[in-house]
């Protein structure tokens, strides 16, 4: 770590010293961002034999940027604990220092450019491909983008990604649970108050083949995504669409057929006040179709977005963790206030799910289907700019399940009742974002 900081520092007097020879940008900068949590029913209903859990967990990044006429360069370092899962006379930490992004970004004209290495990747509203800025150790790829910008409002990105366990002498499985490759293109063009992205995915995912020989053969399952966004904004109101299509194989090699629709509408009616209504549906697969090999997955996945931000942020759905794969429904009413310095959110959500749910009858065993509806979930929050670069944050989200719930998130105990306990889990956080420094 001393390393570390000695090359950083000793890289910013460089520039610095260098910077009245050579037209170029360098910033050195970090985020500190500890943030308390309390769970007591994060992510599934709370057991009626369990206590809740708290604790304190900590993203710390170091980032330095270069940019001159030729080529863009950026790295940022990051280490994600929790307070106190190691000992105070530690030889090595859980998790250590990570490269959370190490890119170069090479231009060939004014108006094309090769971007390449480990990166976020984020399109539009997170959707599809976005950040996860939540989870401390957030998203980013191995990846590179070829981009390409025409007529001043007009964007085009072709990239791809192939992963491999490591450096090897002959084919070997791809046992982590990303991708194996993609292909992308997604287009933007931005025309008066309104834009347009079209968004497509070729995903690859291996998979376990049939043991036909003695020599591994790795197998790769092709899905395609397909879509659109259309959003538009004018001084009291704004709108999104968003329409996208899953099809080919699921990362199973069965076939998919899946979809994806939603739009919202925020009003600005009142100064400092807005609120809105939205909208999403994500297909699902009904629990009688998932027992029949000759049945196609009905089910959309939203891949490498962003889903805290869109389903609750009780993280209930597509959130590294299932509920049944019978799709949602999500209607929801964001409300935002700010005052100064203080920002107020609050957002209820009513969910369903998009395929029937159906569970065996306790007194017979038939199969018998239950109501669409999976609860409400009311999220709040508070954020104060406390100075420039600092801001503390704190919130409270509480789920009212129903019994639909517990069979997507606990089949296993679909008979017991405790769908019935109180859910909800609560945060406070700061961010600190200094700059070390700057210079253009």
């Amino acid at each position: 770590m001393k390393k570390i900081l000695l090359f950083i520092c000793f890289s910013g007097f460089i520039f610095a010293f260098v910077g009245d020879i050579i037209a170029q940008s360098v910033n050195v900068s970090a985020e500190i961002r500890p943030r308390f949590e309390y769970r007591h029913g994060y992510k599934t209903l709370f057991p009626d034999d369990a206590n809740p859990a708290s604790f304190i967990s900590q993203r710390t990044r170091l980032n330095g940027f270069f940019a001159n006429q030729n080529f863009k360069a950026y790295v940022s370092l990051q280490d994600v604990r929790v307070w106190g899962d190691v000992k105070q006379l530690n030889a090595r930490d859980v998790n250590g220092f990570s490269v959370h992004q190490a890119w170069g970004q090479i231009f060939f004209g004014e108006n094309v450019y090769l971007k390449i290495g480990r990166q976020e990747i984020i399109y539009d509203d997170h959707r599809i491909f976005g950040s996860v800025n939540w989870a401390q150790q957030a998203r980013s790829h191995d990846a590179a983008i070829l981009g390409l910008k025409f007529g001043g409002k007009h964007k085009i990105d072709v990239g791809i990604a192939y992963n491999a366990m490591g450096e090897s002498l002959y084919k070997l499985q791809y046992e982590n649970k990303n991708y194996k490759t993609f292909q992308l293109i997604h287009y933007h063009v931005n025309f008066g108050n309104s834009g347009l992205s079209i968004l497509f995915l070729n995903n690859g995912m291996a998979y376990d083949a049939a043991d036909t020989s003695e020599i591994y053969d790795e197998q790769v399952a092709y899905s395609q995504t397909i879509g659109g966004r259309f959003s538009h904004k004018a001084e009291n109101f704004k709108f999104n669409l968003a329409a996208y299509y899953q099809g080919g194989k699921n990362a199973a090699n069965h076939d998919l057929a899946a979809m994806y629709f939603g739009g919202d509408i925020s009003l600005h009616l009142i100064e400092n006040f807005s609120f809105g209504l939205g909208f999403e549906y994500l297909s699902g697969t009904s629990t009688v179709d998932q027992g029949d090999p000759d049945m196609k997955d009905q089910s959309f996945t939203p891949l490498y977005g962003t889903n805290h931000k869109f389903n609750g942020w009780m993280d209930y759905f597509y959130v590294g963790n299932g509920h049944g794969n019978v799709g949602l429904i999500d209607i929801y009413l964001p409300m935002k206030y700010t005052y100064e310095k203080l920002t107020f959110a609050l957002i209820p959500h009513y969910f369903m799910s998009a395929a029937t749910v159906s569970m065996p009858n306790q007194d017979d065993g038939t199969l018998e289907d239950l109501s669409s509806g999976l609860g409400t979930e009311v999220d709040f929050s508070v954020t104060y700019a406390a100075a420039k670069n600092v801001t503390i944050g704190a919130g409270y989200s509480t789920m009212f399940a129903t019994e639909t719930m517990r069979a997507v998130k606990q089949p296993a105990h679909y008979y017991g009742d405790n769908y019935n306990n109180s859910n909800g889990a609560g945060w406070i956080m700061v961010t600190f974002k200094p700059t070390f420094f700057s210079q253009d």
